[in-house]
């Protein structure tokens, strides 16, 4: 029972989550790290993504047993009641709100409630199954726990805040897509109206290329921003530029798409780990800093 009721908290996306929450936190941190806050910010952004997931496990139950991948869950073999699993949900979502509210600030509290809303009651309830929009929608709570690591440290949505909501929410636009394509049969089984089903995996690698175009300028920006050092920039760039040649060798193998849009995906998850490494590592040396210290 206990494994049970980890896995359907997802604790791979739990981890994922908190490789990017470390990103923000050390990021405005600058080198002075506040460790019991740091814990907290952790548990508490934890409990929330996994309430997130119980809510989503109970909500997908129905399309879940129609996909390969996710036919085995535990809601779908009803391992566990709706009931019980509702009520897990609410304890873990109440508990880490409470956690973020009192150990780290209000503000820090009310991004996780946005997110988790955004996740649950517009995405997982709605857009997931009735627009083709609903990747984009969930971008934006995916990118929430990296921007409440930042505002847990500085109390404050300041450009910093917002150049990470826009990486991270830029970066899963691709990485969505790519799955999509390589597990194209469940989306379409599953009758789920991501853009490779709907639109095509032609128009699909088209938004890829732009999207991450577009994650690479907004990378850059945290940088020239003074927010991030030049050894991120230098590693942001790369793996950039990387990324980008990668979505624009997909237009040379048609017939590949499926191998391609793996190596896409996983490359992707390399991207976005490096650079929250890069983040945290390369903080306290920001570009203005450099840049003022070079003019003297």
């Amino acid at each position: 029972m206990i494994k049970q009721y980890l896995q359907v908290t997802k604790p791979g996306i739990i981890f994922g989550n908190l490789i990017s929450v470390i990103g923000g936190f050390l990021l405005a941190s600058k080198g002075s790290i506040d460790y019991p806050l740091f814990i907290a910010t952790l548990l508490g952004v934890s409990l929330v993504v996994a309430s997130g997931c119980v809510f989503n496990n109970v909500i997908d139950r129905d399309i879940d047993k129609k996909m390969e991948r996710t036919k085995n869950r535990v809601m779908v073999k009803g391992l566990i009641s709706v009931k019980v699993s509702l009520s897990y949900a609410a304890a873990l979502g109440i508990a880490g709100f409470a956690l973020l509210y009192v150990a780290a600030n209000p503000l820090a509290m009310w991004l996780s409630v946005m997110g988790f809303a955004v996740y649950v009651g517009v995405y997982s309830l709605y857009m997931k199954r009735h627009s083709v929009y609903g990747t984009l929608i969930g971008s934006l709570s995916g990118a929430a726990p990296p921007v409440i690591g930042y505002c847990a440290v500085s109390n404050q949505f300041d450009a910093g805040a917002l150049i990470l909501l826009l990486i991270f929410s830029l970066w899963q636009m691709p990485h969505s897509y790519a799955i999509a394509i390589f597990r194209f049969k469940d989306y379409q089984a599953a009758n789920i109206p991501v853009l490779p089903v709907v639109k095509g995996i032609s128009v699909a690698k088209n938004h890829i290329t732009l999207y991450i175009i577009a994650f690479m300028v907004a990378t850059l920006m945290l940088s020239l921003g003074g927010y991030a050092g030049y050894k991120y920039l230098v590693v942001a760039a790369s793996v950039s530029i990387w990324w980008l040649g990668m979505a624009l060798s997909g237009y040379k193998k048609p017939n590949d798409d499926k191998v391609w849009a793996r190596k896409l995906f996983v490359f992707s998850i390399v991207a976005i780990t490096s650079l929250s490494v890069m983040m945290s590592v390369d903080s306290m040396a920001p570009m203005q800093d450099v840049m003022i210290t070079a003019l003297r």
